[in-house]
């Protein structure tokens, strides 16, 4: 081979090697911008975490992001309030930069009933939506989470998980599940819309009150009182409701110390038909 044909030759391998790097490159920046979607999974034997990013715009506010939970089979985590067992989960965003607020959102929950009670919470998998208020307004956000909270199959076990990610305006690969879970956190609704009432059955020191609701087929019914503090019994369905109604009943039990039963108080009650919300405020009077 004389020079000339030996140089061709060499140009022709350089050329072949630089399209490879070039692709590799295209290959090496698509897995980047795709591992910015989420941060990796922070996990044990029962269960994992992470955080993910939501599809934003420049200039948007709030920034859209979520808080996963995976669940081995068989078990399970919990809702804010966790009913008669378990512990809700607990959020921290400090030692986050450019972090002003951020908001958890709580998507629908379930009733589990078990050996151990009825319990409020999430099998298999939960996105908790999380809406963040920038310190600085069109500048990155990286959130560093702890997240403390329970993961339960017969026992409960206490659980930690540690995520890093930085938002910033751009498409996500992860916005329809995040969208999904946004569209199952109960939407605030009046009383007067939602067609709920309720009244104090009888005047004792743990009163029983009543709850009548519209509602055309069965659904699941949570009460909260005005303060985590309050540990209120999950409302069981009762008899006797006219068609296009539902009934319930709890036993006001469960105050905060030197509470009375017999006082005015703001409930909240989430209202769930299968994957679908509602969110209800109303006075007890």
């Amino acid at each position: 081979m004389d020079l000339t044909t030996r140089s061709v030759a060499m140009n022709g391998v350089h050329r072949l090697i630089g399209v490879a790097l070039a692709a590799c490159g295209v290959m090496l920046l698509g897995a980047s911008a795709h591992a910015a979607d989420s941060s990796p999974w922070s996990q044990d034997s029962r269960s994992g975490v992470r955080l993910l990013a939501g599809a934003n715009k420049t200039g948007e506010a709030p920034l859209r992001a979520g808080i996963e939970i995976e669940l081995q089979p068989g078990w399970k985590t919990y809702w804010r309030y966790p009913g008669d067992s378990g512990v809700p989960p607990r959020f921290d965003f400090s030692g986050s930069e450019n972090l002003k607020t951020a908001k958890v959102l709580y998507p629908a929950p379930h009733l589990f009933t078990d050996e151990s009670g009825d319990s409020i919470g999430y099998k298999d998998a939960v996105i908790f939506p999380v809406l963040i208020a920038p310190l600085l307004p069109g500048k990155p956000v990286t959130l560093r989470l702890k997240l403390d909270y329970a993961v339960c199959e017969k026992l409960c076990i206490p659980a930690e998980g540690r995520a890093e990610l930085t938002l910033r305006a751009g498409a996500s690969s992860l916005d329809g599940a995040l969208a999904a879970a946004e569209a199952r956190v109960p939407k605030s609704v009046s009383a007067a819309a939602a067609g709920l009432s309720l009244r104090r059955v009888n005047d004792t020191a743990k009163p029983l009150i009543a709850v009548d609701l519209k509602a055309d087929k069965a659904v699941a019914l949570f009460v909260e009182g005005p303060t985590p503090e309050w540990a209120l019994p999950i409302p069981m369905p009762a008899q006797g409701a006219p068609a296009g109604h539902r009934h319930f009943g709890f036993e006001l039990n469960g105050l905060p110390p030197g509470v009375d039963p017999k006082g005015h108080f703001e409930l909240t009650f989430t209202v769930v038909d299968g994957e679908h919300a509602i969110e209800v405020k109303t006075h007890l009077d």
